[in-house]
């Protein structure tokens, strides 16, 4: 017998370079009840990307429809671009007891989890220090006025590492996933998540022989 449950919102969020995208593959990897949440955007698909696939490739009026609409958990403008996370497939994954990962910002964060109060789990991914996190941003061929630019963005992202629940010191890449894992299989052990749990306890004592 199992017991039935609610599926939850796994949110990485960290400054460029801190390996949030690398830790998020690494999940999904072998893990059937954990679904990427595919962003929508309104910029053009690179010629690899694939629509529904890496991105859900939309004008920037169906954009603001959605928006409009309420069709959104999230989302934000970035470079003239519009980016976000449509509601539909995450409240029915939810609902069939699917978890979800979101790889999105700490504002995003924020948007999820007004819109979904009690569905959402945040881990902050912290580099091990700024020289390291420069490294990185150079080491992956960044130019200077990107690496400049990304360094003051991941200072003020930083800042508000303490509005999340968890937070993972990926220091070490097969560390950081198994923590994080941990975290995500704890979440799903939560007790407010277990929706099923009267039925199971009731065919539990149904099951029990006399006597």
């Amino acid at each position: 017998m199992s017991i039935s449950r609610r599926g939850l919102c796994l949110v990485l969020a960290a400054p460029s370079g801190a390996g949030k995208s690398a830790i998020t593959r690494m999940l999904l990897s072998g893990d059937a009840s954990l679904m990427l949440s595919i962003s929508v955007t309104t910029r053009a698909p690179r010629f690899y990307e694939q629509d529904g696939v890496h991105y859900h490739f939309r004008t920037q009026e169906a954009f603001d429809a959605m928006v409009a609409s309420g069709d959104m958990l999230e989302w934000a403008g970035v470079f003239g671009r519009s980016y976000g996370s449509p509601r539909g497939p995450v409240e029915a994954a939810l609902a069939a007891g699917r978890d979800v990962v979101f790889d999105i910002d700490w504002q995003g964060y924020r948007q999820v989890r007004a819109a979904l109060p009690g569905d959402v789990v945040g881990v902050f991914i912290m580099p091990p220090s700024l020289v390291e996190l420069e490294a990185r941003l150079r080491a992956r061929g960044d130019g200077e006025a990107e690496v400049v630019r990304r360094m003051a963005t991941a200072e003020a992202e930083i800042s508000h590492v303490r509005e999340f629940d968890y937070l993972v010191l990926n220091q070490h890449l097969e560390t950081a996933v198994a923590q994080t894992r941990s975290i995500l299989e704890a979440s799903r052990a939560a007790m407010a998540r277990q929706t099923g749990l009267d039925d199971f306890t009731e065919r539990m004592a149904k099951e029990r022989p006399p006597g």
